[in-house]
């Protein structure tokens, strides 16, 4: 069985390479054969800049951290898991000991090892070796394409976790990107009945609408205190809304955010832009409005990311744009850099894709045609 990987050595430029299989080294580890990786937002930025702040690309680096994979070998402590077995990987292994480790925040660790962040390699391989607890077995019900989207759905799950969105809420989602989608989606499920997704693009707002939203709202060229108007009045939130959460890092969507968010509601950063913005502070202070970052997940946001899919409450299906073969990596990379797909998952360098493929312009046969938008 090949360990063939998606490998950066510098910004565009990359190779496929045979790297050795991991062994085991510890009696909790668990060998795992990758069968599906997403691409997230850091994945492409690596792939463009090679670094992402004071995260640098100084050596070549697997890429790829949205896996779900088949349990190949157990160590003999890992007594939850069994080979065969189908897990969504959580890809971020903290050093338990730490403070923060131990006040239930690990997504806080300072020592983290975390997939495809500089110097750790990425989950885009044949096999991985992870924590067994650290690896989420899926119900017979979930499929792996399914679990390669538990790690994107595990982040939103902590925002709206973190947005304390309780039944009957009204919810604005800044952004309709695959997280803004699916926190969308998962303040539904927490028993949110208004739910607004805001975007600048009608077609992602046309999908937040099948998926999860009972409102949307088209983002104009306008100051943030005009587009807070326009937004509270298309969507009846009088007063503003209970909760709002940013998921797409755009200052202008953040500061729109504080004008749309209620007296005394909750506001959440969730995406990540520029490090620095203008902040409206006085809208914060005069609402008495709670700001909270989120970072990640923490404990159990993993295992409700599986019940959601587990028991219907979140169709993650809907995302997957396509299926492209490992071989086709980069061009998946590049599907997703021109905005084109929602989520594109990437089979394992040992897995079949049997589905009909899709053409591209040249006429190369790159993508397999699934749900959702191609």
């Amino acid at each position: 069985m090949h360990n063939l990987s998606f490998i950066l050595n510098k910004p565009y430029d990359i190779e496929f390479a045979e790297r050795p299989h991991p062994n085991l080294s510890g009696d909790r580890d668990v060998l795992i054969a990758v069968n599906y990786t997403g691409i997230c937002g850091s994945d492409v930025h690596y792939w463009q800049h090679g670094a992402i702040g004071h995260f640098v690309v100084k050596d070549p680096m697997i890429l790829g951290h949205e896996s779900a994979g088949t349990v190949v070998q157990v160590g003999s402590a890992a007594t939850s898991l069994r080979p065969g077995d189908k897990v969504a990987i959580e890809p971020g292994t903290p050093c338990r000991y730490c403070s923060n480790c131990l006040a239930g925040r690990y997504n806080l660790c300072s020592e983290m090892i975390f997939a495809a962040t500089p110097p750790h390699n990425g989950t885009l391989t044949g096999f991985w070796v992870a924590p067994y607890d650290f690896c989420h077995k899926l119900p017979d019900n979930v499929s792996l394409r399914e679990g390669a989207l538990i790690e994107p759905l595990a982040v939103a799950v902590h925002i709206v976790k973190q947005a304390h969105v309780t039944p009957g809420a009204s919810v604005v989602v800044m952004g309709a990107g695959p997280v803004g989608l699916l926190c969308a989606a998962v303040a539904r499920s927490f028993g949110a009945t208004k739910i607004v997704s805001v975007d600048i693009v009608q077609s992602k707002l046309d999908f937040a609408k099948d998926l999860a939203s009972t409102h949307t709202y088209l983002s104009q060229r306008i100051s943030a205190e005009k587009n807070a108007k326009a937004l509270l009045k298309k969507c009846n939130l009088t007063g503003g809304a209970d909760v709002v959460i940013d998921a797409s890092g755009v200052e202008a969507s953040i500061q729109t955010s504080l004008h749309v968010v209620k007296m005394g509601g909750i506001f959440v950063q969730g995406g990540m832009g520029k490090a620095d913005v203008s902040f409206p502070i006085m809208a914060m202070c005069l609402k008495e409005v709670t700001a909270r970052g989120s970072f990640r997940y923490g404990p159990g946001d993993f295992k409700l990311a599986i019940d959601l899919v587990a028991n219907g409450s979140v169709d993650v299906k809907k995302l997957i744009s396509g299926i492209v073969q490992f071989r086709h990596a980069e061009e998946a990379f590049k599907k997703v850099k021109e905005g084109a797909v929602i989520k594109i998952l990437i089979a394992g360098p040992n897995e079949q894709v049997d589905d009909e493929l899709s053409l591209d312009s040249s006429g190369k046969g790159i993508m397999t045609k699934t749900a959702g938008i191609c």
